[in-house]
């Protein structure tokens, strides 16, 4: 979930800061407002970009891994066998996979959110906007309270993203075929309820006043 992440955060966080403020500059340079990329770079990305992009990568990346290895499990008997032998598989394979999905995402959401600022600061450098410039508008326009919405979001998608992985995995059926079966319900459940929680997120934020 963390560490073996990180790569591909990375990559796809630069891509969509690059992106996202090249996309950006280009039309509001007519109108002469290129400095305000970096408020609508940290907005966006702080509070809504990068926690859905890190869980979307998450999905396809850790919780299919989830759901194959606990479906694997299932069908060659092993999770019987942990339960001849008196253990319990939602402690010893369940629980340990949701705590690392609510550690490791808002971790990998900030990681990935610093690569991205970092893509779109390189880029309006090549606009003529100076890097202080630009982290100066992204911190003026950022608060705590974007932050910490941002990384709540992020805890709840890495939670999704475990439990639907591994509840796939525990009602994989017999056979190789299962696994793969299960492992693709698992990423098309995943990203069809990240989707509807980011919605009920921004609904939520709204009424709060966040």
């Amino acid at each position: 979930v963390g560490a073996n992440a990180v790569p591909i955060v990375a990559l796809i966080s630069l891509l969509l800061g690059v992106i996202l403020a090249f996309q950006s500059a280009i039309p509001m340079r007519q109108f002469g407002a290129e400095l305000f990329v970096a408020n609508l770079l940290g907005l966006s990305l702080i509070r809504e970009l990068g926690p859905l992009i890190t869980a979307i990568l998450l999905a396809g990346r850790t919780g299919a891994a989830f759901a194959a290895e606990i479906g694997t499990m299932k069908v060659n008997e092993e999770i019987n066998a942990l339960v001849t032998f008196g253990f319990d598989p939602m402690r010893f394979l369940v629980l340990p996979r949701l705590l690392a999905g609510i550690l490791m995402a808002p971790l990998l959401t900030l990681f990935a959110e610093a690569v991205s600022l970092f893509g779109g600061a390189m880029v309006m450098k090549g606009f003529g906007i100076p890097l202080a410039t630009f982290w100066a508008q992204v911190a003026g326009q950022v608060d705590l309270i974007d932050l910490f919405t941002g990384l709540s979001k992020a805890a709840m998608f890495g939670l999704i993203v475990a439990a639907v992985g591994c509840l796939r995995g525990l009602n994989t059926g017999n056979g190789a075929s299962a696994v793969g079966a299960a492992t693709t319900r698992a990423v098309v459940q995943t990203l069809v309820l990240l989707v509807v929680a980011d919605g009920l997120f921004a609904v939520v934020s709204y009424h709060m006043g966040w």
